[in-house]
């Protein structure tokens, strides 16, 4: 996700926050000391601000063991997992693929809501030994002002919230945990992951718009219901948002499947030298052709890739005395071949955040797929009503009638 920070590795996963963690840290912070002040009177200024900072700093603690427990499942069961994210609305695991069959999506999506189910079990068990027993002092500090403890908040509003949060994942709207349950359950009954994803993600953008609606009625018509009102409308818009994404990825997967990257990749492609200077480069290639990245090919091979970007931070001035070698990129060079599944070479692309690949052949150049290309492609597909061309009859072969 971009405009996140890594902060660290857990399980060799590695941990991220977006900036947005940081203001709900803040809001969150300020309505949970708020909402202490009055469910818990008679406390130091000081320590209601210290009880809605520790109680949101182990939400989010909770939503990353959430956000673990898929990972690892995933993992289990072959699947890449890159990182994991925090961000203002909880967490999210981001996979390198989807799951291949339904019964691995199940499993996976379902060990979330569990995980969060156990812990305000766990929490539950913490705030009832504390109003029973006044021990452990590590969760119970005494306020003198009144019989309540910072750690009974504490545990209370994590017994509770981690609770909610399961029975909230377990909405079956996609893309929540349980809308991923749902999907599938549905794509086990029709064989059809393209048919489930969109069944799921319109049942999620009816709950999207259902939690938008009620936000307008918290906000306008409920007293001092503004700040709840306008939380429930940003959830239902990122419901709406993430259904449609969704939706969107499978459709453009299934417009994809079964196209090589043969049948799409720019045969005649422009290539330089490692001591090509960057003023022929931009002068000859950049702007008389219009290419934005150029391979680099030495001896037949392939050495490097040097794109408009790389050359952005060098002065114009040193371009004529400048050689192609100084700036180009170097390896790894991600490529794929000709017979590759185009969802293949768009997953690597995405991966590694290329807007070109070359295509190679027994280690020779051959091709450059762009997303240019691709996106072409989807929009010729999509108004011709192609869905998958035959690998062995691709564009301009022929064809049995």
């Amino acid at each position: 996700m971009r405009g996140s920070w890594r902060v660290g590795r857990i399980a060799g996963i590695e941990v991220g926050i977006h900036y947005t963690w940081l203001l709900a840290l803040f809001i969150f912070t300020w309505l949970l000391g708020q909402g202490f002040s009055t469910t818990y009177p008679g406390w130091y200024t000081y320590f209601y601000w210290i009880a809605g900072f520790l109680a949101t700093f182990t939400l989010f603690i909770c939503v990353l063991i959430h956000e673990l427990a898929h990972s690892l499942v995933a993992r289990s069961r072959g699947l890449a997992v890159s990182s994991i994210t925090l961000f203002i609305l909880g967490g999210v695991s981001n996979l390198a693929e989807e799951p291949a069959n339904p019964g691995v999506e199940f499993v996976m999506a379902i060990v979330g809501p569990l995980t969060s189910l156990v812990l305000g079990f766990i929490f539950w068990i913490i705030w009832y030994v504390i109003t029973r027993t006044w021990v452990l002092p590590v969760f119970s500090v005494h306020i003198p002002a009144g019989k309540q403890t910072l750690g009974l908040a504490i545990a209370g509003f994590l017994a509770y919230t981690n609770i909610a949060l399961a029975i909230f994942n377990l909405l079956p709207g996609f893309p929540l945990d349980g809308g991923r349950v749902f999907r599938s359950i549905i794509w086990r009954a029709t064989g059809n992951l393209y048919k489930a994803t969109n069944i799921a993600s319109i049942i999620g953008r009816v709950f999207g718009w259902g939690f938008i609606l009620a936000g307008v009625v918290l906000a306008i018509f409920t007293r001092f219901g503004f700040l709840n009102g306008l939380w429930f409308i940003f959830v239902g818009w990122f419901l709406n948002s993430a259904a449609d994404n969704s939706s969107l990825e499978v459709t453009l997967k299934e417009h994809l499947s079964g196209v090589l990257v043969a049948q799409i990749m720019e045969k005649d492609i422009e290539t330089v030298r490692p001591d090509t200077t960057i003023d022929y480069l931009v002068q000859t290639i950049f702007v008389q052709k219009r290419k934005r990245a150029v391979p680099v090919v030495e001896n037949e091979t392939l050495v490097g890739v040097i794109t408009i970007s790389d050359i952005k931070t060098l002065p114009p001035e040193k371009w004529p005395v400048t050689p192609v070698l100084q700036v180009m990129h170097r390896e790894p060079i991600h490529a794929v071949k000709p017979e590759d599944d185009l969802n293949m070479a768009m997953k690597l692309m995405a991966q590694y955040d290329l807007n070109q690949i070359p295509v190679l052949t027994q280690g020779k150049l051959v091709g450059m797929l762009t997303r240019a290309d691709v996106i072409n492609y989807l929009q010729l597909s999509q108004e011709l009503h192609i869905k998958g061309r035959n690998k062995t009859n691709p564009p301009g072969s022929a064809g049995k009638p």
